[in-house]
């Protein structure tokens, strides 16, 4: 079940088989490509919105149609017909769809959604789960159809090209802060970094408990694809193109629906495979079974959480939803501190996790505080990377990306971190989502000073002491107040030198940005005391 590709992309493209990189001349080539379908699909997500429907609705019905449409290339130009037309039920596919205009096309399109949906556990039951059609008006559900989804070849551009054209229009979506879409999706710049320094293997067991569009996975995989495909006997790559080794976990269903469809466009699963994303809430249930040797994740910002937690402590703060775990340290409903605690608990022994975090994780008192302790001494956390502001669609954010390993108990009882570095990545650092957004070139310095694949005791402190990189002893965190690891060395140039050069508009930005940080920070503060605070109060 291969699509044959156009020999200028295809041929020339595939560290993946041990051919030779695509030179410059087909990088720019797909790169135009991708660009001229993110916008042409773009322009038209601007009058559905003029329509009623927000940014990320669009790309949901997008991936219906996409799934669709390519499933009818992959029929035209398989190997194995029969094989490929047991997807998608006769009178449900695409040629079906096409045929039909006006109210007939949109009546059929709902009937084929309702049937789709009935796959659950599959890639498709996924795509297709609790699927509603929002493109009410039948004339523009026919030019989407007709015009722009049907007179594009999407299998046969190359799997990299369909795939980053998909992710563009992810990217956009995170735009829509109105409908949140934002909170799901990573800085892909940031994404490639962390894999980078991790370096996944063949062996590993890939997780990402609140996966969101499934930026890690991919990166993950991508990796993999590039650095270790050549190496792998026949057997090893079929489990990898099908996604064996991957485990993705989201709690809102439309979300990952796009997670389901953007592995599926980078060549990652089947349509009729088991799902590589599970849905429901990755807090409910301590892991059991299958462990991940390296977890990578964002889990979702925010302080609400309607849940109830009885944690090894034996309290109880209520909420709606009870969460029984007896793994856990700490009894919080801290959403990030419970998915702390959960990614420790989901990673194997001797496994490693890279996970982005807030900065309350590092200095909250009282459950923080204990959860800090037993990852100090449970975990080896050799790693920090403080986060600038502007790289994130939320507003305010202020994060940090952990880097730690589990480790088996020790029979001394020894904590197993000794030391602690410290990539100081926000101090003098300004970043814009437009003007100036985050690139994976911006990071070079950090993946560098990381020294991927090498033992920690070859890394190298900078040589100032008030440069971006220093390490910390076990008996300096444990010492501090609370084992606050929220720690500050460097002195930001644009406070400190009065001649700054720095734009009006960048140190207005920052003074907005820091400004919608203390804001969550002092609402995290009402709540704490009992206080609710109001959504039409809450910052954005």
């Amino acid at each position: 079940m291969t699509a044959q590709a156009p020999a200028d992309i295809e041929s020339s493209t595939s560290p993946v088989d041990g051919v030779a990189e695509p030179s410059p001349e087909v990088k720019a080539k797909a790169a135009a490509q991708t660009n001229s379908l993110v916008a042409k699909l773009w322009n038209y997500c601007n009058v559905l919105r003029d329509n009623g429907m927000s940014t990320i609705e669009y790309v949901e019905q997008l991936s219906y149609l996409l799934f669709l449409k390519m499933v009818d290339e992959m029929v035209e130009e398989a190997w194995d017909d029969e094989v490929v037309t047991e997807i998608v039920p006769a009178g449900y596919d695409w040629k079906s769809l096409a045929s039909k205009r006006g109210v007939d096309l949109e009546r059929h399109y709902r009937d084929i959604l309702d049937t789709l949906g009935r796959h659950p556990g599959t890639t498709i039951g996924t795509i297709f789960a609790e699927a509603q059609n929002r493109i009410t008006k039948p004339a523009l559900l026919e030019k989407l159809v007709v015009e722009l989804i049907g007179k594009e070849e999407w299998t046969v551009k190359g799997t990299d090209l369909k795939g980053d054209a998909y992710e563009g229009l992810l990217s956009k979506g995170a735009s829509d802060t109105k409908t949140g879409a934002g909170q799901y999706f990573t800085p892909r710049a940031l994404i490639d970094a962390m894999v980078d320094v991790v370096q996944p293997t063949p062996e590993d067991i890939i997780a990402d408990p609140a996966c969101g569009t499934g930026g890690f996975l991919i990166a993950a995989h991508s990796y993999l694809r590039a650095h270790h495909m050549h190496e792998l006997d026949a057997g090893k790559r079929t489990s990898l193109q099908r996604g064996e080794h991957i485990m993705g976990n989201e709690l809102v269903v439309g979300t990952a629906r796009l997670a389901a469809m953007n592995m599926l466009l980078h060549g990652i699963g089947t349509s009729d495979s088991p799902s590589l994303v599970t849905v429901g809430d990755a807090l409910a249930e301590k892991p059991s079974g299958r462990h991940a040797s390296l977890v990578l994740a964002n889990p979702p910002f925010g302080r609400k959480s309607a849940i109830a937690v009885i944690g090894q402590d034996g309290e109880v703060e209520k909420e709606d939803v009870q969460y029984d775990r007896d793994d856990f340290t700490a009894t919080t409903t801290n959403k990030q501190l419970n998915f702390l605690q959960h990614i420790m608990s989901l990673t194997a022994v001797d496994g490693r996790a890279a996970v982005v975090l807030p900065d309350n994780v590092l200095f909250e008192g009282g459950a923080g505080e204990k959860i800090r302790r037993r990852l100090l001494d449970e975990f080896d956390l050799h790693t920090i990377l403080r986060l600038p502001t502007g790289i994130f669609y939320a507003g305010g954010v202020k994060a940090n990306v952990l880097f730690f390993d589990k480790k088996p108990p020790r029979a001394d009882g020894k904590p197993h971190t000794i030391q602690t570095w410290i990539y100081d990545f926000r101090t003098g650092q300004h970043f814009t989502l437009k003007q100036r957004p985050l690139t994976r070139a911006h990071l070079d310095d950090f993946v560098t000073a990381y020294r991927p694949g090498e033992p920690l005791t070859a890394r190298v402190s900078s040589e100032s002491s008030d440069g971006p990189w220093q390490v910390f002893s076990y008996d300096e965190l444990i010492a501090r107040d609370k084992v606050n690891l929220d720690i500050t060395w460097m002195k930001d140039p644009a406070l400190a030198d009065v001649d700054s050069d720095l734009a009006p508009e960048v140190i207005a930005l920052e003074i907005i940005q820091d400004l919608q940080a203390a804001l969550v920070d002092f609402a995290a503060i009402a709540e704490a005391l009992g206080e609710e605070v109001p959504e039409d109060m809450e910052p954005e």
